[in-house]
């Protein structure tokens, strides 16, 4: 089992900034990838960046590219998603995911089997 708590969500301005953190416990060396999930009201739950505990590849949705970066601390079992220019329509809660199993599609959230409890991120105009 692996326990996944998000925290670092929050309303910011558009063009503003936000750290989210996932700390992760349990069964940690059983991760092959980790990574961050949205869904907004009325919207299917997206991948938003996600990265390979094993090769350490790196996946971005193409509307977070250039914007959003993931990031990991080993020592702290922490992955981090800094996000940056921020947008009305990045407004959605975020979700950390973990899969225990190597994945097809590094971002697909049907890859993924723990999930977090999520945390809001609200963008204002």
């Amino acid at each position: 089992q692996v326990q996944l708590v998000e925290s670092g969500g929050g309303l910011v301005q558009a063009g503003g900034s936000l750290r989210l953190s996932c700390a992760a416990s349990g069964i940690i060396f059983s991760i092959n990838a980790i990574g961050w999930f949205r869904q907004a009201p009325g919207k299917e739950r997206e991948g938003v960046s996600c990265i390979s505990s094993s090769s350490g590849r790196t996946y971005y949705a193409d509307s977070v590219k250039g914007r959003f970066t993931i990031s990991r601390d080993n020592a702290k079992n922490t992955v981090y998603l800094q996000m940056d220019s921020l947008k009305p329509e990045d407004t959605a809660v975020y979700y950390c995911a973990a899969a225990p199993h190597s994945v097809q599609t590094l971002c697909a959230p049907d890859e993924y089997d723990y999930w977090g409890q999520g945390t809001q991120v609200t963008v204002s105009s």
